[in-house]
Formats: C-alpha cells, structure tokens, sequence
C-alpha cells in the first residue's frame, strides 16, 4: 500500500473516529501509532517519541498551565461582578443598555481570562437573570453572552494564541498585538448590531424603567474603579510581551502574581480557593497536553507519509488563485469547527494550510495566524457542538431552551463570519499594530 494511500486512510479514519465520539487525543495518538507501524515499522514508535519530546521541551508552552491559573485566580475576585454593576448604572437606561454593558464586561474579562468557558459561565450567571428579569428577549440575551464570552480565545492573553506560536514558530507577542484590533472589531460588530436591534426593536431590550440616583461623578468613579484594577493587569501582561520586556512565559508569571494579588486585596482568597484553581489548572492543562501528544503525533505520522503533498495537490487542483484557496481553507475550518473543538483543529490544519499559504502564495504568517483564529471562534457557536451553546445551556436560565439560544446565535455567527471578511479585505486590521510597535 503506497504512503499516499495511507495517508488518506489516516484522516478518513479520524473523520470516522471523530462522528463517533471517540476522544480526540486518543483517536490521534492511536491512529498515528497504527499507520506509523504500517508504513515504517516498529522504528515509527521511535520517530513519534522524539517528536513528542521536542514539542515537550517547548519553553512558550509553560505559558499555558500560567494563563489558565491565572484566569482560575481572577474568577475569585469579583472584577467582572464590579465591572457589570458600574456597566449596568451607566448603560441601563438606554435601549439594550444591559445588552451592550454585557458585551462591554465580556471584552475586558475576556482580556483578563482568555478562556471562553470561564467567560461564558461568568457572564450568563452575572448578566442572564438581569437581562431576563427586565424583559430582554431570550434570544438577544443567549446571543450576547455567548458571542462576548467567544472572545476570551481571541483578544489576548490568549491560551489560543501561545498554542498557535507554538506550532509555527513565531512571536507570541506579534500574534498578540495582532489579535487585538480584531477582538475589539468584533465586540464593536456585536455592539453596534446590539443597539440598532433594540433601536429598532424596543420589545428586544428595553430601558430600565425605575430611576438610577447616581450623579455623573459617581458613575464616572464607579466605572473608574471597576476597569482600572483589570486594566493594569491587562498592561503588565500584553504591555511586557508587545514592548519586549518580558517573554510570554514571564508575563504570564506576572499576571499570576498580579491575580492573586487581586485575589487578596479584595479577601477573596484561601487555601481552599487556592486548592481548587490549582486543580482545575491541572485539569485544563493536561486535557490541553494530551491533545497535544496525540496531534503531534498523528501530523508528523501523516505528513511524512505524504499526506500534506497529497492536501496541497487536491487544494491547487481545484485552483491556483490564492484567494480561491484561502477561502476554501476559511469554510474548511469552518465546517470543523461545527464538529471538532478549536485545540484539535489548530493541531491538525495549521501544519498543513501554513506551508501552503505561506510558502507557496506568499501570505503573511502573522496575518494568517490572526484570521485563522478569528475563524476559530465560529466553533465556539456553531451548531450541534458548539462549547459556548453548552456553557449557557448548563447554567439553566430560567426559560432559555436550547431552541432559544440556537436562534440566538445565528446573527452573531453572521458578524464573526463578517468580521474574518472584513480581516481579509483589510489586512492592516492586523498587521498594523504589530508593524508599528515591534518594526
């Protein structure tokens, strides 16, 4: 049997694999064990080992286990509690006010977690029972909550991000700085859309009726209060990394330091809480580990028996212009991202679509590094599998069904597909603030 063949049979086998359920490090490691052995031999266990060492001695990867404790740090402190209680004085009275003061705390908690699970739970419990008690419309209010929860895997410090620079070597700070103008674009996209909706149609979110007796001073103190403790957070971590201070794994360390400082500050810390964000890090982070070993494995098995040759044969075949193919390799993602979560597509396509993109048609690695996973955040939303419907679907809203968050979603799965357009027609989205803080 030629490696071309069993090239093809490895990824029909995990596309079958995956429909079934089986876990996905798992059906990675294994198919790679199966199909190395086939075509080289017992010697392919060697090969796979030495690989899974090389990705293990990764220094940017002790940055993950960081981030996502530093994120189960900050869930103790109350920030995005505060944030939404000055959102919800300032912004309650207009039109959808409690709508666009939701995704205004998703924006800057995702700027502080960067994992979307957190963001979403925090949200729905903070912002849902508000939103329902004034008479938002269930839909608006599954819609907001869970597209401002999906930014958390993009606007950095994201676990996304240092995963992405891991596999193609490139600065984690450049992919930082070019993640925040679309993160804060697609926050915009939801904004804007959010309040012509209920400009439009009151009955989606109306105003606060009942009186809010804060002067301006105290609204202005109050939001002050809120944002700033996040906001230096949000600097000592991007600003080290962006201005080449620290390294990503250092500014995580710092941003540890700086939650649990919050963390004590505000007396929300024990050693009971210091247990448990231990232990949920450990969780998160070996499920991200594992997937990794398995991912690892299975593309070094399937690229060295030609599998990528036989992936960028089959793309050139339908077209030679670029754009044809970026956009084939978008709806690629796109359709994965309704069945596979975000991890095991960037450890499966980005080997595959980077050489070809950027080798071949010559597009900017940074660029496409940011839109990919713009994209990425699709699968956060899509339908049957979509992981931010089944964090809000947990909570148990008071008479949201899962029909009411499902038609939710659909116009802010139109805006993030809008917003990895707008991506595409205007580059400099991107790479602008990376070409003027690092070149």
């Amino acid at each position: 049997m030629s490696p071309e063949t069993l090239s093809i049979l490895m990824f029909v086998g995990l596309l079958i694999a995956v429909v079934w359920g089986h876990p996905l490090a798992f059906t990675l490691g294994g198919l790679a064990v199966f199909f190395g052995i086939i075509g080289w031999g017992p010697g392919s266990l060697f090969m796979i080992a030495n690989k899974t060492y090389g990705l293990m001695t990764n220094y940017v990867l002790v940055a993950i286990p960081l981030f996502i404790l530093m994120a189960q740090l900050l869930d103790k402190t109350g920030i995005a509690e505060e944030m939404f209680e000055s959102m919800y004085v300032v912004l309650g009275k207009i039109k959808g006010g409690l709508a666009i003061s939701t995704i205004v705390v998703a924006t800057v908690f995702a700027a502080t977690t960067g994992i979307v699970g957190a963001s979403v739970v925090a949200m729905g419990l903070l912002a849902g029972p508000s939103m329902l008690k004034k008479g938002y419309k269930k839909e608006l209010v599954a819609g907001v909550i869970t597209s401002g929860g999906t930014l958390g895997i993009l606007i950095p410090p994201s676990i996304m991000l240092v995963v992405y620079a891991g596999i193609i070597g490139e600065s984690v700070g450049r992919l930082f700085l070019g993640a925040i103008i679309p993160g804060l674009l697609l926050s915009a996209l939801y904004i804007v859309y959010t309040a012509i909706l209920c400009k439009l149609r009151p009955e989606y979110g109306p105003p606060i009726s009942e009186e809010i007796n804060y002067t301006s001073i105290q609204k202005i103190v109050m939001v002050i209060k809120s944002m700033l403790p996040p906001m230096i957070l949000i600097f000592a971590v991007l600003g080290t990394i962006g201005f080449g201070i620290a390294t990503p794994t250092e500014a995580a360390g710092m941003g540890c330091a700086g939650a649990f400082l919050l963390a004590f500050l505000r007396k929300r810390i024990d050693l009971k809480s210091l247990y448990n964000a231990g232990l949920a890090t450990l969780r998160v982070t070996c499920m991200v580990m594992v997937l990794f070993v398995g991912a690892n494995a299975f593309t070094s098995v399937f690229m060295g028996l030609g599998g990528g040759d036989v992936f960028t044969d089959f793309i050139m075949g339908i077209s030679e212009n670029k754009w044809v193919v970026l956009i084939i390799m978008n709806i690629i993602l796109i359709i994965l991202g309704m069945f596979v979560d975000w991890l095991g597509i960037l450890l499966l396509c980005v080997p595959i679509f980077t050489p070809i993109a950027v080798d071949h048609f010559g597009f900017d690695p940074i660029w496409l590094a940011v839109l990919f996973s713009v994209n990425l955040q699709i699968s956060f939303l899509s339908p049957p599998f979509g992981y931010a419907l089944f964090y809000l679907r947990g909570i148990n809203l008071p008479g949201v069904t899962t029909e009411n968050i499902y038609r939710g979603i659909v116009p802010f799965i139109c805006l993030q597909m809008l917003g990895v357009a707008l991506c595409i027609v205007f580059p400099k989205v991107i790479t602008w603030l990376p070409s003027v803080i690092l070149d």
